[in-house]
């Protein structure tokens, strides 16, 4: 090799030798960044986005959980109501935010109905959204007017057998989960019964009382203080356990249909391409306090039942599911899709 070729190899070996210092630097500097940066979180107040007005459940276990969460992040976490469109306003502004932990969102079961439900949504609901924690489900139970002829989910299905079209049902609204409740039951028992929608739960509840619906499709907690008082009955829980606000009343499983499962559920999402050492921080974070006995028993009060040990890819699973099973119900409803 002439004197030439020995001093181009010579600045190869150096170039390469340089290289590999950068590549290395580079290397540490990753490794030693995102723990300094998950470390480092949160430095600035949280915004946890609530899709539904102030007052009801979620904004309910939305608050409790985030006061909770502030003490424990050393931040503030600060709920802020979004609502509108069933729910969607608040989860395309918490899907569009910026990925970095700083906006959060207390989803419900809306994100696996409007799928199905609407013509056009401004977000995916499995793209858009990174699952971080379940918190709580909300069994829904059905109800009955004190002077039905039905005492039992058996008798009910006999009678409606009997009466076909006859026998009518309300719920706070078309799409929503207790009315998708009403389509699953018609469908494994095979019965026809009248959907009658109502503007709110409130009025489906007072319309049962009142004699112009035969049943309805409700909360634990909006129902229970009228069957205490007598003036509606619970024939039984759209869940896999009991309630403990009306312990007596029966699963649909043990009362003899399997499969007719409706909770309404909430959970923790954030923007997806937040850091996954972020999500896994706050899961464990906010697992901690759903198993907390005070804060179980405060949002026990609401009748909702706090869900605990959930992780990102349990909930992200649980999400997909959802959104298959009700995309059939729905369909086979014949429930015309919302602008």
């Amino acid at each position: 090799m002439n004197a030439n070729g020995k001093k181009y190899c010579g600045m190869a070996k150096q170039l390469l030798s340089a290289a590999s210092a950068i590549l290395g630097t580079l290397f540490l500097i990753g490794a030693t960044t995102a723990p300094s940066y998950a470390q480092s979180y949160p430095d600035k107040p949280i915004r946890l986005i609530v899709i539904f007005p102030p007052g009801g459940g979620i904004d309910t276990v939305g608050r409790i959980i985030g006061t909770k969460l502030s003490e424990t992040l050393g931040q503030p976490v600060v709920p802020e109501n979004r609502a509108g469109a069933g729910g969607n306003v608040g989860l395309e502004f918490a899907a569009k935010a910026r990925p970095d932990g700083y906006t959060l969102v207390i989803g419900s079961e809306t994100l696996t109905l409007s799928p199905s439900l609407y013509k056009k949504l401004n977000y995916d609901a499995v793209k858009d959204l990174q699952p971080v924690v379940q918190v709580a489900q909300v069994p829904v139970m059905l109800f009955v007017r004190p002077d039905f002829p039905a005492k039992t989910l058996k008798e009910l299905v006999e009678y409606a057998k009997t009466n076909p079209g006859k026998v009518t049902y309300g719920t706070g609204g078309v799409g929503s989960a207790p009315h998708l409740g009403g389509e699953l039951l018609k469908s494994l028992a095979k019965i026809d019964i009248v959907h009658v929608p109502y503007k709110g739960v409130a009025p489906a509840l007072v319309g049962m009382m009142g004699g112009e619906v035969d049943m309805a499709f409700l909360s634990p907690a909006a129902a229970a203080p009228q069957v205490q008082a007598g003036k509606a009955r619970a024939l039984v829980v759209l869940g896999d356990k009991r309630v403990k606000l009306l312990p007596d009343v029966p699963t649909a499983r043990e009362a003899g249909i399997d499969r007719l499962l409706v909770p309404i559920w909430y959970g923790i999402l954030a923007p997806a391409g937040t850091p996954q050492t972020i999500v896994k921080h706050l899961n464990a974070e906010i697992n901690k306090i759903t198993a907390m006995p005070d804060i179980q028993e405060n949002i026990q009060k609401v009748g909702v039942e706090t869900v605990s040990g959930s992780t990102p890819e349990q909930f992200s699973e649980f999400i997909k599911t959802e959104i298959a099973h009700w995309e059939k119900i729905i369909a086979g409803a014949n429930i015309p899709k919302l602008d």
